[in-house]
C-alpha cells in the first residue's frame, strides 16, 4: 500500500500546472490513500481568490479549479487541525524556522503516520520538505 499526505504547495502545483505538476499528479495516481488538511482546501481557496484578483486568473478558470479540487479531494482523508495538531505545531522542528501554517501541515503529517506508517510527505516548499526528509516523512 502507498499512502501520500499531500500539502497544499503540492496541490497549488498540480491545480496550476505549475513546476513539478506533473510529479504530483503520478504521485496521486500511483496511490493508495492520499491524505491532507483540511488546512489545505482554505489555502487553495486563498490561493485561487488571490490570483483572481491580481488577475493572474479569470473568474471562470477559478471555479473551473474549484471544482476539480473538490472532485479530487473527496477521495482523500482530510485531517481536522485538532488540539493534538496545534500542540505538534507549537513544538520545535528539526530545520527551524518554520511558519505556522507549514507546522500544521508537518505537525498533521506527524500524527497520521502513527496510523499509516508508511505515509511519505509530497510537499513543493523547501522548508517543508527540509524538514519532512529530517522527521523520515520522505524517501
Amino acid at each position: 500500500m502507498s499512502a501520500i499526505y499531500l500539502e497544499t504547495s503540492a496541490v497549488l502545483a498540480w491545480l496550476l500546472g505549475q513546476s513539478g505538476a506533473d510529479e504530483v499528479l503520478a504521485l496521486v495516481e500511483r496511490s493508495d490513500q492520499i491524505v491532507t488538511s483540511t488546512l489545505t482546501g482554505a489555502e487553495t481557496e486563498r490561493a485561487l481568490a488571490r490570483a483572481e484578483s491580481q488577475k493572474a486568473l479569470k473568474a471562470a478558470e477559478v471555479q473551473k479549479l474549484q471544482g476539480l479540487y473538490s472532485r479530487a479531494q473527496q477521495g482523500w482523508i482530510r485531517l481536522s487541525v485538532s488540539d493534538d495538531v496545534l500542540a505538534r505545531a507549537g513544538r520545535p522542528f528539526p530545520v527551524e524556522p518554520v511558519r505556522t501554517l507549514d507546522a500544521i501541515h508537518l505537525a498533521s503529517a506527524l500524527l497520521c503516520v502513527r496510523a499509516i506508517p508508511e505515509l511519505r510527505m509530497v510537499s513543493l516548499d523547501r522548508r517543508i520538505s527540509a524538514n519532512a526528509t529530517a522527521l523520515g516523512l520522505v524517501d
